[in-house]
């Protein structure tokens, strides 16, 4: 694709202040793209805000479960492009709140596509599910063509919304398609709670890292500015024969247990003093997942440009430098 692709396009951007889509944004910005960020809340330290890129956007408060405002938007800001991201996307929260978590991540998913319907120029939407909308499968890794079942409601509210996506393209020739990534990590996730930066944290703080399980879960880890570069490219080839209505996955495609991931981070901190406190206290989530991206390479000529340790340690870097700036010089808030 040509280097101008996004200049003067305008983009409407779901979860713009969420780990991804504060990296999309600034990766739209920086392309020339006229971008629309849908805000929930405000966060004073975002990382939209770190990269400052609020002062280059149009921002629009409300929530995706709000239709009327989604459509107002397409309508009145002439947008081309939507990047859908914004969801509940705590596991555990949805263990506790199931109601809400269906509400963002199914009737908010439904809402921006009728609204794209019905305003009728989107030209191209990318919805982000997520390699738990698979469920649980014995074959691993996962490939885009492995049934979707999604049992908790975490995982069941990416299977609908994944399905939602694909009856809009079968039933109204919407211009859509579908992302499935692995565990995005990055710089600017304030979810501490998230083992990658959760463990940082704790390590720079001179504490014991918390495992919640019992270390065994195996994922794939996946770092943001690699998932940023597939949506782009995802995005630019939507009107291609094979990609419009078509799921992506999206993976380095190498698989780690959760111990052996916050080892690898407490090594890469040089703290190898600190050991890490396991509680064995997780229910209701998959024990193993990964995915296959055979397909976003052949069909999207996509590759991940980082290791698993290549993106840790600038992760590890961006948290160094945000939690000195922190009141109180760095300590956990």
């Amino acid at each position: 694709m040509s280097d101008n692709f996004w200049k003067d396009r305008n983009v409407f951007v779901t979860g713009c202040t969420g780990l991804l889509g504060s990296w999309l944004t600034d990766a739209l910005c920086g392309k020339g793209a006229n971008v629309v960020g849908l805000v929930r809340d405000l966060v004073p330290r975002s990382n939209l805000r770190e990269l400052g890129c609020w002062e280059k956007i149009n921002v629009v408060r409300g929530e995706v479960e709000d239709y009327a405002l989604l459509e107002r938007v397409l309508n009145e800001y002439e947008i081309d492009t939507v990047f859908h991201l914004a969801a509940q996307t705590i596991v555990s929260i949805a263990n506790r709140s199931p109601l809400s978590t269906f509400e963002a991540n199914i009737k908010g998913t439904w809402n921006l596509l009728e609204a794209a319907r019905r305003v009728g120029t989107v030209q191209r939407i990318v919805v982000a599910s997520s390699d738990k909308a698979y469920g649980s499968h014995e074959k691993l890794p996962y490939s885009e063509d492995a049934p979707l079942q999604g049992r908790h409601p975490y995982d069941v509210s990416k299977s609908c919304a994944d399905l939602l996506a694909r009856a809009y393209f079968e039933t109204y020739d919407l211009p859509v398609s579908v992302t499935r990534c692995g565990n995005l990590f990055g710089g600017g996730d304030l979810n501490w709670n998230r083992i990658i930066p959760g463990t940082i944290r704790s390590v720079h703080n001179g504490e014991a890292p918390i495992i919640r399980s019992d270390g065994e879960y195996i994922r794939d880890y996946f770092f943001v500015k690699d998932a940023v570069a597939g949506y782009l490219l995802q995005a630019e080839k939507t009107a291609e024969e094979g990609v419009r209505g078509e799921a992506f996955n999206f993976s380095d495609e190498r698989q780690i247990n959760v111990l052996e991931l916050v080892n690898l981070i407490i090594k890469l901190m040089g703290r190898e003093d600190i050991r890490p406190c396991m509680l064995d206290q997780v229910r209701g989530e998959i024990r193993h997942q990964y995915l296959d991206s055979v397909k976003a390479r052949r069909v999207l000529g996509w590759k991940p440009l980082f290791t698993l340790e290549d993106g840790l340690i600038a992760t590890i870097e961006w948290y160094r430098s945000f939690l000195r700036e922190e009141p109180g010089g760095g300590t956990a808030g």
